[in-house]
């Protein structure tokens, strides 16, 4: 079982800044994928960004490249999704989710086997 809480949502001016972060406890292993996932009100849950815990590759959607970073401190078991230039439509709940797939579908939800509880981030002009 892993346990994932995120932390760091709120509000934030458009062109604003904010860090969320996951802490992961319980059983994680290098192997294990990261992944950020979002979902706006009325909208599918959608991926932001990936990173392997033992290192390796980041994958983020397109509109996100550039602005957001994927990040993970193995010491203190926990991720973060650093997001800068805000925009308007990065508003939405953000979810942290770990995949133990050996061969992970990193872009979809169902392929996650742990989520967080979701942190809001508001972007307002």
């Amino acid at each position: 079982q892993v346990q994932l809480v995120e932390s760091g949502g709120g509000l934030v001016q458009v062109g604003g800044s904010l860090r969320l972060s996951c802490a992961a406890s319980g059983r994680t292993f290098s192997s294990y994928y990261m992944g950020w996932f979002r979902q706006a009100p009325g909208k599918e849950r959608e991926f932001v960004a990936a990173i392997r815990w033992g290192g390796g590759s980041t994958y983020y959607r397109d509109s996100v490249k550039g602005r957001f970073t994927i990040s993970r401190d193995n010491a203190k078991n926990t991720v973060y999704l650093q997001m800068n230039s805000l925009k308007r439509e990065d508003t939405a709940v953000y979810y942290c989710a770990a995949d133990t797939k050996v061969v992970p579908n990193l872009w979809s939800p169902a392929d996650y086997d742990y989520w967080g509880q979701g942190a809001q981030v508001t972007v307002s002009s």
